[in-house]
Parts: C-alpha cells; structure tokens; sequence
C-alpha cells in the first residue's frame, strides 16, 4: 500500500432500508492532518459522528457523496445500484485517486486501482471517514423525510424494517420514496390493491 500516495476510501449506507437512495462516500484523507479516533460510523455516537463529520470536510484533502435513487435500485436491484453509487462517489472526487479501497467484498466494475476489504470501515482510516459521511448524509435526509411524511417515523427506523415501519407501511401504504422491487413494499402494496378490490 505504500506506493500509493492517494488513496481513496469508499464505503456505503443504506442497503438494507425500504425507502430512499443508497448513499456512498468517497474520502480522501490528507497524511500531513491525520484525524485520530476515526472508526466505523455505527461504533460512534451520533454526537461524535457530527463531530468527525465536520472535521473529516475540513481536514480531507477531498470527499464526495454518490447516490442512487429508489428507482435506479428497482431498477438495477441493490447490488449493482449500490456499485453505481460508489462510482458516482469516486468520479466526484476532485483530486483523483492512485488507489481505491472499498468497505465490504467486491468492488465496483472500474477504471480504478482497487481492493476490497471486508471489515475496512473499522481499519482502514480513510473507508472509516467513508462511512462517517455516508451515514450522516443519509441519517440527515431521513430525518429530512420524517419531517415530509411524520406518521412514517422515519428518524427512528432510518427505513430499515423494522416492526412499526412494516406497520406504518401496512396501514398507509408506501410513499413514493419507497424502493418498489423491496417484497415487504411489495406486500403493502399488494395489501392495498386488495382492500381497493375488496
């Protein structure tokens, strides 16, 4: 790893959730302003990761944020949605990367130098700084939609399923942030469909 002077950390939030984008960081860090204590976004307190947050956009030499769409989800499935995400996080950057190390255990089909490592977000500094902004950014944006949609509870669940999404889901059926191709959407749909029938 040594040879590479820029290094590029990337790592994902959002898999999981029924409703919105799947949200990618891309970071990289500057050595001559290590920031210590970084490590993956969900052993910290949301407190401290609004901390690293700020210091991470003040300190890196750059960042960008990638996403992709409930749409672009129902229509790749999340895999390959998610891949979209990370490029589109990297191609933000913009000082370019000799290298780029992704969280987890594939990387995306790209012009990049690059390897996977599972587990990165809590070892590899720059995959942790990934990790920080991605989940700030999305956690942000669903308390953003529970403040739109507030009988949804979105700031609590963050759209994972939990049992009061699936209710919420269940009595009120999906907003249109919510991913389509997702079977438990798909059940309240359908749900819906056959009380209109009905």
């Amino acid at each position: 790893m040594q040879q590479y002077k820029l290094i590029a950390g990337v790592d994902e939030v959002g898999r999981g959730p029924l409703v919105g984008d799947v949200v990618t960081a891309a970071v990289i860090l500057d050595p001559r302003h290590p920031i210590q204590g970084l490590t993956d976004s969900k052993a910290l307190s949301e407190k401290k990761r609004q901390h690293f947050y700020a210091l991470i956009k003040e300190k890196a030499l750059c960042w960008a944020i990638g996403r992709a769409s409930p749409a672009e989800i129902d229509s790749l499935n999340i895999l390959h949605a998610t891949m979209l995400a990370m490029e589109r996080a990297v191609e933000g950057l913009f000082i370019q990367p000799e290298h780029v190390m992704v969280d987890g255990n594939r990387c995306p089909n790209w012009r990049y130098s690059s390897e996977a490592v599972v587990k990165g977000d809590g070892l590899i500094p720059a995959i942790s700084a990934a990790s920080i902004l991605a989940k700030v950014t999305r956690d942000t944006e669903m308390a953003e939609l529970a403040r739109r949609y507030p009988e949804y509870g979105f700031e609590r669940h963050k759209g994972y399923p939990t049992p009061a999404h699936l209710q919420s889901l269940t009595e009120l059926g999906p907003i249109s942030q919510h991913r389509l191709s997702f079977k438990p959407v798909q059940r309240a749909l359908q749900q819906q469909q056959d009380s209109t029938d009905g």
